[in-house]
Order: C-alpha cells, then sequence, then structure tokens
C-alpha cells in the first residue's frame, strides 16, 4: 500500500495522467537537483564530484532489475544504447520486431544498411510464435508505449534460446512499476524519464557478460575509460571494464536528480508500486465496462464528436488516435473518478 505521504512528495499530481509521455519528480529529487545547481552558481560544484551520484544511479537501477553493477551501462537516450546493442549483429542478421514497434527501438536498427539486415515485423501478440531457426534477434518493447500491452516475455525468451536467438527488450514502459529481470534479456534499455520519474537524459543498458565482448563502443569517449580522471588524453585505447566501456558521458546534473529519484522508487518498492497502478488502471477499466488487465497503461479510442474540453483538469494523451492515460504512485481514487466522469462513465 501507497503511504499517505508519498502524495506530498509530487505537488502537480492532481489529475495527472500522463506518466507513460513524462514521469514527475519527486520533491527529493527536486532538492538534490536545486542544491547541486547552488553548488555549479557558487563555484563550489566539481567534474569528479558527480561521480557519485551516477554510481548511485547505476547501482539503484541494478538492483532494481536484479543484476549486478557491472552489467550495466549508462546514457541518455533509449535509441543511442539499443544502437549499441546492434553492434553485437553479423551481417545479414535476421532481425525480429512486433509491427508499429516504437521508433527508438525500431529505428537503429533499419539505419544499419552496412550490416544487410533481414527485419521482419509482425503482430505484437505472434512474437515468440515468429521466432525461428534462423532468427538471429528479437527486438520489443516489454510493455508497448501506444496502448500498454505487455508482451509475453517468457514465450519470446523460451522461442529465442531454443533456436540460439538473442533478446533485446526496451523495458522504458516497464521498469518502475513493473517487476522486471534484466536476466530474462541478452540486453535491456531502459528510458528513466517516465515511470522511474527521473530527469530527462538518463537511460540504462544491461547486458549478459557473456555478449560483452561481441558489443563495439562506438562512443567511447573519456567516461568510458579504464579510469575516466586519469586516462584522459593520449593513446593506448584502455577502456573500463564490463558494462563501464560503453557509457556515454553523463550530463551530470540529470544524474543528481537520477539518483534522488531511483533512491525514492527503491524505498517504496516495486511489488507495492506494481499493486497500487494496476488497480486503479483496472479500476478505470471497469468504470468503462471493459476486462482487467495487467498493465498500468489504458488506452481508449473516443467517439468523433468527443469534446476535448471535457479533460480540462486532467493531464492524458494522444497516441495512435486513442486517448492513452498511465497510473502511478502518485494517482489516487480521485483520478479515476474525475477521468470516468468526463468520458460519461
Amino acid at each position: 500500500m501507497i503511504a499517505d505521504g508519498v502524495r506530498a512528495q509530487f505537488p502537480g499530481a492532481n489529475g495527472y495522467l500522463d506518466t507513460a509521455s513524462l514521469g514527475l519528480p519527486p520533491t527529493e529529487a527536486i532538492a538534490a537537483m536545486t542544491a547541486a545547481l547552488s553548488e555549479w552558481q557558487a563555484g563550489t560544484a566539481t567534474a569528479p564530484g558527480y561521480d557519485r551520484y551516477v554510481e548511485a544511479s547505476r547501482g539503484s537501477f541494478a538492483d532494481l532489475v536484479g543484476v549486478t553493477e557491472e552489467r550495466v551501462a549508462i546514457g541518455a537516450q533509449v535509441s543511442a544504447l539499443v544502437a549499441l546493442a546492434i553492434t553485437s549483429l553479423e551481417p545479414g542478421s535476421r532481425v525480429l520486431v512486433p509491427e508499429g514497434e516504437f521508433t527508438s527501438v525500431l529505428f537503429p536498427i533499419l539505419v544499419r544498411d552496412d550490416l544487410h539486415l533481414d527485419v521482419v515485423t509482425v503482430p505484437f501478440e505472434r512474437i515468440a510464435e515468429a521466432v525461428e531457426r534462423d532468427t538471429d534477434l528479437v527486438a520489443f518493447s516489454l510493455v508497448q508505449s501506444a496502448d500498454g500491452r505487455i508482451a509475453d516475455a517468457a514465450a519470446i525468451v523460451e522461442a529465442a534460446r531454443a533456436v540460439g536467438a538473442h533478446t533485446l527488450a526496451d523495458a522504458t514502459h516497464a521498469v518502475g512499476w513493473m517487476p522486471v529481470s534484466a536476466n530474462d534479456f541478452d540486453f535491456m534499455v531502459v528510458g528513466a524519464y517516465k515511470w522511474l520519474l527521473c530527469p530527462r537524459g538518463a537511460a540504462f543498458l544491461t547486458v549478459r557478460a557473456e555478449l560483452m565482448e561481441r558489443i563495439r563502443p562506438l562512443y567511447a569517449g573519456w567516461y568510458a575509460g579504464a579510469d575516466p580522471w586519469s586516462s584522459i588524453y593520449g593513446l593506448p585505447l584502455r577502456l573500463a571494464p564490463g558494462a563501464r566501456r560503453l557509457d556515454l558521458s553523463p550530463a551530470w546534473l540529470s544524474w543528481v536528480g537520477t539518483s534522488a529519484s531511483l533512491g525514492f522508487i527503491r524505498k517504496i518498492g516495486v511489488d507495492v508500486i506494481h499493486e497500487h497502478d494496476v488497480a486503479l488502471a483496472n479500476a478505470l477499466r471497469d468504470r468503462l465496462g471493459r476486462g482487467a488487465t495487467g498493465s498500468a497503461i489504458v488506452a481508449l479510442r473516443l467517439d468523433a464528436d468527443f469534446d476535448p474540453a471535457r479533460l480540462d483538469g486532467l493531464r492524458t494523451s494522444f497516441r495512435s488516435d486513442r486517448l492513452r492515460v498511465g497510473f502511478h504512485l502518485y494517482n489516487t481514487e480521485d483520478d479515476v473518478d474525475r477521468l470516468a466522469a468526463a468520458l460519461g462513465r
């Protein structure tokens, strides 16, 4: 159960149902970032001083998804981290993706025309059965951005492993409200600015240990060095061990807020958040005469004559011609009641 004091951390949460676009930061994160800004302005901040926020974030994320820190790389965008994972593919590889997949997963695959990849799309519900003997990679969102459908990850992973294919899961719309183990996938990417309530500019990649050497560190820079503060200049190439060699240089202030927000999520517990979020989403579905699902995202097709002004005071979004709402730890039954009333239910 979400404690009563949690909502006080989110002064802008009243009627906010758009976490699927942008999560709200807890006041703890805002306080940490404000203090960091003051230190920067006062001239007391130091570049190495931000490292503790990056490493705290890496550790918190690793804990949330059940892997060791050595398997977690940090970056700023999902698409750049997907691009890194794609470097593990051989020319001519067959890549299976669901129809209508989010382009931050799809575009980094499609632009690799130098690899002559055979990209095959299938309906979201048929991914597992579409895995064939010549499939090399299955890339998919664990929870679909547009409508909240949840992939049958167990079936997909089982089918991929049976033919020696690898899996790449985008868990941006899952981690934070849904228990997820990165150990289930060969690669997992997560943008942290939604359900993890972090500033834009923080993202994570997990890599199965035995695949680490197959990834080319395309964006290797000073922060990917074995010791970033002593390997800044000159030859030879000396990258960090493990996934840290894949790190993209961090936007420092984003990681100050990320460290605080991830700590906040861990303190409440994803299992508790999951129960809360899904209960609210299912309560809305019940009001609308729809069956319960396990997703925190609800997508609705509205009548052509629906007046959007009825949604005034409620923050929502539209994706694929549907109203999309996402419930999170700061939402309450009052948000369900207000939205149902606005929809005439």
